[in-house]
């Protein structure tokens, strides 16, 4: 009798301990991003897309339905998302923080994972999370002497298996096809296997590799980082994929008209340069529908990865302790505008998801349709896990959004090399450097046709002052 009892308050001290651990010890992250991707998904409203998984982690968690990119490009946009502050506006934007530390290591601020990493946590990065996969400059950009993000990561890792390097994986398409001259290289592409025949399904199985050894080692916290690639130009997913779309009536596209006037409107330059068969979307419409249903297949595909790395965290039980985000780095437009890509300031290219899901989350599944931006992320995961936000950033913690799904937002601002813009509940205003100004209604006017900057300078005038002051 004696001995049970001794035996009952070992087996009562030691659940315990245990249980006092699992309170006192911070929360991990899981930061997934997604390259290329707008709110192209079931769960924000697009009813013909496939996206099982990531629907599912909506409705475990709150979608952020009117999130906004700080940069309609992937190197400035990640630049914010992993500072929290505003930054250059060009794809090499993290390199020349990189280049500045060299200089003057005590001058710039830490990153969000430096950050993390100095208050306990372990840092793992996998795919492309900073704006070349892998972290790292070079011509292949695999050189270790070229980092893009000093004293980020513990470890910063990009399988690239037959496509030889980091660079060859960035555009790479199946079967280890690299992109030597883009115009060689078809802008969409579909093949039979399985989903390892393009680099996606070799970044998801190293996270899974990565998540089974952080979770098998319980003494640190962990921020782990992964970047899935699709749906970045050129489009290509498994067959298995874009049969899903074979008898899918797409909606129509939305202000198909290339705009008149002042505007950020460009030539789809990215796009163009791909091989298109001597075909261009925004005259043939049969093309279009085969370009958007590749999208299509691609958002599937990355949604098969984010579905596989989810799974994976549930089976090691570390998603009772997790915060999951999942991040579109910017928007892109299926012809709206006339334009295939993104790099404009016009809704489409700034609109992403934003998916913020952890234990515990008040009316779970309730979208959030408040104003938000990218740089909100950097003090909303602070707060989470209780560390202290940096007085140097940019953003808002969206934990009173989190709390109660129908709370406010703000305003979002954004940038690229020829104009600012500030994004309210009802204005989108537009100023151009050289002092051209677009202003839209979008209680009136959601698809941003009419610009309205003549007849209401006041409204501009009120807006650029709250834009200057942020920028």
């Amino acid at each position: 009798m004696q001995n049970r009892i001794i035996l009952s308050s070992i087996l009562m001290l030691g659940f315990t301990i245990l249980l006092n651990g699992q309170i006192s010890k911070k929360k991990n992250i899981l930061l997934i991003c997604v390259d290329d991707l707008r709110p192209e998904l079931g769960s924000f409203g697009a009813s013909y897309i496939k996206s099982p998984n990531i629907d599912k982690l909506v409705n475990e968690g709150r979608a952020f339905q009117n999130h906004y990119v700080n940069a309609p490009s992937c190197g400035p946009s990640r630049y914010t998302l992993l500072t929290g502050i505003y930054g250059p506006p060009k794809n090499d934007a993290l390199f020349l923080r990189s280049k500045k530390i060299k200089k003057e290591p005590n001058v710039m601020h830490p990153s969000m994972p430096e950050w993390f990493r100095q208050n306990g946590y372990t840092t793992v990065s996998v795919g492309k999370v900073s704006h070349h996969p892998g972290g790292r400059g070079g011509k292949d950009w695999n050189d270790n002497n070229v980092i893009e993000m000093p004293n980020a990561w513990d470890k910063h890792i990009m399988p690239v298996t037959e496509w030889q390097h980091p660079r060859g994986t960035m555009h790479g398409l199946a079967n280890g096809e690299i992109r030597i001259k883009a115009g060689d290289m078809d802008v969409f592409q579909t093949v039979e296997g399985p989903d390892t025949i393009y680099p996606d399904g070799h970044i998801t199985n190293e996270a899974i590799k990565q998540l089974e050894s952080l979770t098998s080692n319980n003494e640190k916290p962990f921020f782990l980082a992964v970047g899935i690639i699709k749906p970045h130009l050129p489009f290509g997913a498994p067959k298995k994929y874009f049969n899903l779309y074979a008898d899918v009536k797409l909606p129509d596209i939305s202000s198909q008209e290339k705009p008149k006037g002042i505007s950020t409107w460009h030539e789809s330059g990215e796009f163009m340069k791909y091989n298109r068969w001597g075909k261009n979307p925004n005259e043939d419409k049969e093309f279009a529908i085969e370009v958007r249903k590749h999208y299509a297949a691609c958002v599937s595909y990355a949604d098969a990865q984010v579905g596989r790395i989810l799974s994976k965290l549930k089976e090691t039980g570390a998603d009772k302790n997790t915060i999951i985000v999942l991040w579109g780095d910017h928007g892109w437009n299926l012809g709206e505008h006339a334009i295939w890509g993104k790099h404009n300031l016009f809704e489409e290219g700034l609109h992403s998801p934003l998916i913020i899901s952890y234990p515990g989350i008040k009316n779970k599944g309730k979208s959030n349709f408040g104003i938000v931006e990218t740089v909100d992320v950097f003090p909303t995961l602070c707060d989470l896990t209780t560390i202290e936000t940096p007085s140097f950033v940019k953003g808002k913690s969206l934990k009173p959004q989190l709390k109660k799904y129908n709370k406010k937002g703000h305003i979002a601002v954004s940038y690229n090399t020829k104009a600012n813009t500030i994004r309210t509940g009802k204005y989108r205003l537009i100023a151009h450097k050289n002092r051209n100004f677009e202003l839209y209604n979008h209680y009136k006017d959601p698809y941003e046709i009419n610009n309205l900057a003549k007849t209401q300078p006041k409204t501009v005038m009120k807006l650029k002052k709250i834009l200057d002051n942020r920028l």
